[in-house]
């Protein structure tokens, strides 16, 4: 089902971007807009490893290093039959882990130094689950698509404001546009293009979830590491810039930046709670 979300989301979003680059500027507008933002994303996701762990100050570790995380790693990359991912440490007392890298043959999981503080051994072992699960269910790339897409729909925003400006209608003055038409699309189409974008995210937490479950073999153990990661996230500074906050949240286990009420719309991770019922469901039907 979550699979099955995320493709019609996806199908939304495309749906999107050829209603409005139709209305803005034709089929020359959205392709226009859709290559720059291919070009864009192409770039970020297949340097997104190195970009982010660059930002995290990420330092590589073998197993002479941290022998318990590593070899945790490597036996749950086993369970999932996928290949070894690299394993980085990075230096923030806020305790999260992140995975990324373009494929399952370059992939990477981080944690921090926090995490390994705060978590027992089987909880840490249900968070690392969860991260090669993203791997698996290859939600980097999910995700850049998503990102793609939505890039391409802010661009076609850009160019209806200037057309509204410089009085340009819809797809051209012969199709008879609104000037207001375009404002009103300038600034909802970007809006509607996050919240779509932001809810793929939230789907695929749920699959990593509940893949990460069985990974390791016990819910309960990822339920428990949900259940201190979210009291402790917000407690503790994430330690990194705002920029990087704002364009790495949607890759952490634990989302770093609160959000409620309509704010809860933009949110990159599903409610905690929610994500602790359900691998306690989940758990209650494996016994």
């Amino acid at each position: 089902m979550n699979t099955l979300k995320s493709v019609v989301l996806l199908a939304a979003l495309s749906g999107l971007l050829i209603l409005i680059g139709g209305y803005i500027g034709g089929q020359g507008g959205a392709t226009i807009a859709l290559g720059i933002a291919l070009v864009m994303n192409f770039v970020s996701f297949w340097w997104s490893d190195k970009i982010v762990l660059s930002m995290y100050k990420g330092k590589e570790v073998q197993y002479e290093d941290a022998p318990e995380l590593f070899g945790d790693i490597q036996e749950l990359a086993q369970n999932a039959g996928l290949p070894m991912p690299k394993v980085y440490i990075t230096p923030q007392e806020q305790p999260n882990a992140f995975a990324t890298g373009r494929s399952p043959n370059h992939a990477a999981v981080a944690v921090t130094q926090g995490i390994m503080r705060l978590l027992s051994r089987e909880e840490l072992k249900g968070v690392l689950a969860h991260e090669l699960a993203h791997i698996k269910n290859r939600d980097i790339l999910i995700g850049s698509i998503a990102a793609t897409i939505a890039t391409a729909i802010t661009y076609l925003a850009y160019m209806a404001q200037f057309a509204a400006i410089f009085g340009g209608g819809g797809g051209g003055r012969d199709r008879g546009g609104s000037p207001l038409g375009l404002i009103a699309m300038a600034i909802l189409a970007p809006l509607a293009a996050t919240v779509i974008r932001m809810t793929i995210s939230r789907t695929r937490e749920y699959g990593a979830d509940k893949g990460g479950a069985e990974i390791c073999g016990n819910p309960i153990s990822l339920a428990n590491a949900l259940r201190k990661l979210g009291a402790a996230s917000h407690r503790i500074p994430l330690q990194v810039s705002e920029q990087a906050a704002d364009s790495t949240s949607h890759m952490l286990i634990a989302n770093p930046l609160s959000g409620k009420g309509l704010a809860s719309l933009f949110s990159t991770h599903p409610p905690m709670e929610e994500r602790i019922k359900r691998l306690e469901a989940m758990a209650a039907g494996m016994s």
